[in-house]
């Protein structure tokens, strides 16, 4: 199991256990995640980081000072 976290700007958009599809971006040098319907962002991952699977089960979801970050878990 892979978990990753997403950057979520408005709390209530998903809950835990909610499986989501994930759409992936290509920049020059990396790679993003979207979440959902633009739930969330991941970070950039470069190539060798990519994740491979297509939906992910939401784990939990925290809020900190910097906002919403959601734990997504990936069969990987």
């Amino acid at each position: 199991m892979r978990r990753e976290e997403f950057k979520m700007e408005r709390p209530g958009l998903c809950k835990p256990g909610d499986v989501l599809d994930i759409t992936e971006g290509k920049l020059p040098t990396s790679y993003y995640y979207t979440l959902g319907r633009a739930y969330a962002m991941s970070a950039n991952f470069v190539a060798s980081e990519r994740i491979k699977s297509k939906q992910g089960t939401v784990v939990s979801i925290e809020e900190t000072e910097k906002g919403f970050f959601v734990i997504v878990e990936f069969d990987e």
